[in-house]
Order: C-alpha cells, then sequence, then structure tokens
C-alpha cells in the first residue's frame, strides 16, 4: 500500500460540531475548525494532511456556526480532489451522536474518525496498516506529550491494546490522538446503542483488550485552548517545511 492510496477506499468523519467555548474570546464567531493558522483556515491544512494519503470523501460532522464553514467550502480554499460532504446536526448531539447522524454517509467498510480541532502528522499509513494486522475492529491513533494535563491517559499492554484510560494527570504520557480507526459493524453497534460520547459511553466502556493502539511518533496539536491555539503556527510550518 503506497502512501498516498492510504485512505483511497476510507471514508473520513471529521468531528466539527463543537461550541469551542474555552477559545471563543479569541476567535470570536469563527468556528474552531476555521481557526486561522499560518495564514490559512485549520480546516485546510486538514484537508491537505488526508489529501497526501489518498483521501477521496470527508463527511464534515458540523454543528455550532456551520454555515461559516459551508461558506469557506463554498470558497474552494481546500483540497480539490476530496469530495467533501457537510451534514449538520440539529442539536448538539456529542461526538458518538454526530457518527450516528452521518452514519447513511460513511460507505466504506472501514472508517476514519478525526477530531475537527486536533493536528498531527502521523503516518496514517502505518496506522491503517496496524489496524488491519491487530485483527480489531477498532483502533486508536496515540501520541506520546511531554505534558498531558489536558488529556485522557491511554495504559497499552505489551500486545499493543489498550488496558484502560487513565485521568488527566500532569507530566509525559502517552494520550489518546482524537484519531480512529472503526470497522462499519463497530460502528453500527455503537450507534445503535444510542451512545452521546465516543469517549466516555464507547471506548472506556469497552473490556480490556478490545481496541487495538498504535502510537506514532509525531508533532501533535489540540486547539481548543487560547495557548494551544497560539502555539499552532509553528507545529503547522514545522510540518511544511
Amino acid at each position: 500500500m503506497r502512501s498516498e492510496d492510504a485512505l483511497a477506499n476510507i471514508d473520513v468523519a471529521v468531528l466539527a460540531g463543537g461550541l469551542g467555548t474555552r477559545i471563543r474570546g479569541v476567535l470570536g464567531d469563527t468556528p474552531k475548525v476555521l481557526a486561522p493558522i499560518a495564514g490559512r483556515a485549520f480546516l485546510g491544512h486538514l484537508l491537505d494532511y488526508l489529501s497526501t494519503y489518498g483521501s477521496r470523501r470527508v463527511v464534515l460532522c458540523l454543528g455550532h456556526l456551520a454555515d461559516r464553514v459551508t461558506a469557506w467550502l463554498a470558497r474552494g480554499d481546500s483540497a480539490g480532489t476530496i469530495d467533501v460532504v457537510c451534514q449538520i446536526e440539529p442539536r448538539p448531539l456529542g461526538t458518538a451522536g454526530a457518527l450516528g447522524y452521518v452514519r447513511k454517509e460513511l460507505r466504506s467498510s472501514t472508517i476514519l474518525v478525526v477530531n475537527g480541532d486536533t493536528f498531527l502528522d502521523a503516518d496514517l499509513r502505518a496506522f491503517i496498516a496496524s489496524h488491519r494486522l491487530s485483527g480489531a475492529e477498532a483502533s486508536v491513533l496515540c501520541v506520546t506529550v511531554e505534558d498531558a494535563s489536558r488529556f485522557v491517559r491511554v495504559e497499552i499492554g505489551p500486545d499493543s491494546r489498550v488496558r484502560r484510560f487513565l485521568d488527566k494527570a500532569p507530566g509525559a504520557g502517552t494520550i489518546n490522538a482524537g484519531v480512529y480507526l472503526f470497522s462499519a459493524a463497530f460502528l453500527d453497534r455503537f450507534v445503535a446503542s444510542g451512545a452521546v460520547s465516543l469517549e466516555r459511553d464507547v471506548l472506556e466502556k469497552l473490556p480490556a483488550g478490545t481496541l487495538n493502539a498504535h502510537v506514532a511518533k509525531a508533532r501533535f496539536l489540540d486547539i481548543g485552548t487560547p495557548e494551544s491555539l497560539a502555539t499552532a503556527a509553528s507545529v503547522i510550518a514545522g510540518r511544511e517545511s
């Protein structure tokens, strides 16, 4: 599998319906996914990244300020090779609920799910290979960071399976980077359950050893706070240099 073909047959769901309350004072009426970073909307960088791995179809799970996102797309500032489908939830449905709402638009047998306010320059071909070799129905992409105080830590066994998710704590740690691979059957089961939060209602309730973990050596960016947003340009520029 070539890197440029890795996502050719995998639909991508981008969770981008959050309210962005922590950075509203910085962004105002600009949705997080359109935060200006290094001279361009964050979504543009994300779509470019997916395009390098051959992504052909991206479903945007939108909610708050969705009209700003659709207007941005209409202006054409995105990877032209990707078919971008917008689905706007009628009310806040949570991360799992949002995936349920767009389920009909996700047509592939394997689905990549990405948080719309995080970015990491991980090798997605390696992540997909890890998922397939594991035989698991669901995989989580993890990364080690110097300060894990804002993130859910992941305890991983020697078999590369998630043992449990740990509480947030200061110091270095391996965290859930907010990128997942799900089989269609796995997605259907949790959608049918009525789960609201993908993290709390689905992943954290799985029996130990169910979820495959792939730890990537990659720069990680979360634009959810004013502090992290301020460092975003250097991370994006570092990837593109």
